[in-house]
């Protein structure tokens, strides 16, 4: 009973932010989906070989990004504000992490990875050497900074204190890095650790360029009838 309550609440949380999406900028949306499927099918050849390594989820991950990346374009060329209750920021951020644990711990095949590699850059490198596939090496590099974002902006929402920007991301990262080497879902790997925290300050850093589009309501603040 619990169970199904909480997906109901989710699913009506969900509901109510893509109607509200619809009746503020649907033009801007019902483009952002259109251009992002075109592209996405575009390179769907290309990149249906990370399913060979990582969880199917991935390729939702990267629809998912191609959306974000083109409605952000759109609403920047168009001049548009999008305003976002604190509550749904963080319920989208809890669906984003879920997704983010399935591809990091859920692999094709039960794949393991139990390496370790402690030589700071040494990884990176060896990605950019060439020696591997580019579309391997460019979305190892690219994707574990880019996955950590979300995490940045939501400790700049928070209005996180220079202490916790640095301790949050460490423990976070480090978390999963052990995480995932104990349970042999993936490598427990130094450069993974850096760019994942690098991921995170990039995320606190662009806050200013993602509050010209959206602007997160502070939860302490009355909320009125027309945002989301």
């Amino acid at each position: 009973m619990g169970k199904t309550n909480i997906k109901f609440g989710i699913g009506a949380i969900m509901e109510k932010i893509v109607n509200e999406v619809n009746n503020i900028m649907k033009k801007s949306l019902l483009l952002s989906l259109i251009i992002a499927i075109i592209l996405f099918a575009l390179l769907s050849t290309v990149l249906v070989q990370l399913t060979s390594y990582l969880h199917p989820i991935v390729l939702g991950v990267v629809l998912f990004c191609i959306v974000i990346t083109v409605f952000f374009i759109i609403i920047c060329i168009r001049k548009e504000t999008i305003q976002l209750r604190y509550s749904h920021f963080c319920m989208l951020l809890l669906l984003y992490t879920i997704a983010l644990f399935i591809l990091l711990f859920f692999r094709p095949g039960n794949q393991t990875y139990q390496s370790i590699n402690l030589v700071p850059f040494s990884t990176i490198a060896f990605y950019l050497t060439g020696k591997l596939n580019g579309l391997i090496s460019f979305y190892n590099l690219a994707a574990n900074i880019a996955l950590f974002i979300p995490f940045g902006l939501f400790l700049k929402v928070n209005k996180c204190t220079t202490f916790q920007l640095f301790y949050i991301p460490i423990l976070f990262v480090s978390s999963i890095e052990l995480l995932q080497y104990f349970t042999g879902r993936g490598s427990l790997d130094i450069d993974d650790f850096i760019l994942n925290v690098f991921g995170f300050f990039l995320g606190y850093l662009q806050f200013p360029l993602f509050n010209r589009i959206i602007k997160v309501t502070p939860h302490i603040k009355k909320i009125r009838t027309t945002n989301w």
